[in-house]
């Protein structure tokens, strides 16, 4: 029996599915009601920006910033003791006010965690400004249920890429030999598109993240077999990541398109990894 085994009890038959993964086509919402109290892990996620998206239907700022503060507080109640909430969420416009204001300076004093860090992600590409410097960068907001008691495995994600490895101090290797403490700003190229420019990795989905960020992220706030949720699930990242690194995973998605392309992600992934497996036994 997997670890999602009574949670499927609960929620249903999923669109997609395996031993370790789940996928529904379904309001997040929906699928927050009937998950038991603290029962996930850690959730990971990035909502629609309420700026007049594709995948999106657009809010007046109030009803956003209400719905958000609904969503967050039940992802709070099913979060584990010891869970994490990991929150990108980019900016938006407010006439007369802001041509471009942080999401989450928003949501500030709507948000029941506990807030440990604002991370910048600094993506490289971007739009290019004449009236206002280029955007290069998106907010990632690290939250836990108790700041006392939470998971942080600095080990997992430390950077190799030290200045000064062999500096001494008193005749002792000064720095950690398993790499520096990364800073609160991330630097990951965006998944790109374009006829000559296109990422490795890119799917049809328009806001899709780039797998180095979400494994840095789940390798830092769980451990193997802990479960994830992304309740925006989109293009799959978070779900193809979470399996490759031995966690089982929920995903939400309104759009079954999406749904589709994270299934197709998810078990291309997979069979290649078993082709992988089957060679490595040969030998």
């Amino acid at each position: 029996m997997t670890l999602l085994s009574n949670l499927i009890h609960q929620l249903g038959k999923p669109y997609f599915q395996t031993d370790q993964c789940l996928i529904y086509h379904r309001d997040c919402l929906e699928g927050f009601a009937l998950l038991p109290d603290q029962s996930i892990h850690l959730t990971l996620t990035s909502p629609p920006y309420n700026i007049g998206k594709e995948y999106e239907k657009q809010l007046p700022l109030d009803k956003y910033l209400d719905w958000c503060e609904q969503w967050i507080a039940e992802i709070y109640r099913i979060a584990y003791p010891s869970g994490s909430f990991w929150l990108n969420l980019g900016y938006l416009s407010i006439r007369d006010r802001a041509k471009a204001i942080p999401i989450p300076y928003l949501l500030w004093n709507r948000v029941p965690f506990y807030l440990i860090q604002e991370i910048i992600w600094h993506y490289g590409a971007g739009v290019a400004g004449s009236k206002f410097f280029s955007p290069r960068n998106e907010k990632f907001l690290w939250y836990v249920k108790n700041p006392e008691n939470y998971t942080f495995n600095l080990d997992e994600v430390r950077d190799p890429n030290v200045k000064y490895p062999n500096q001494k101090k008193n005749g002792k290797i000064k720095v950690n030999l398993k790499g520096k403490n990364p800073t609160d700003v991330w630097d990951f190229p965006k998944v790109t598109s374009g006829k000559n420019r296109s990422s490795k990795e890119r799917t049809s989905h328009p806001a899709q993240f780039p797998i180095a960020v979400i494994e840095r992220i789940i390798k830092a706030s769980s451990n193997p077999n802990e479960i994830i949720l992304d309740p925006f699930m989109g293009s799959g990242t978070t779900g193809l990541v979470a399996l490759d690194l031995g966690r089982p995973v929920i995903g939400f998605e309104m759009r079954e398109d999406y749904c589709e392309i994270a299934a197709n992600r998810i078990e291309d992934f997979l069979r290649k990894k078993a082709e992988c497996n089957a060679q490595l036994s040969l030998f």
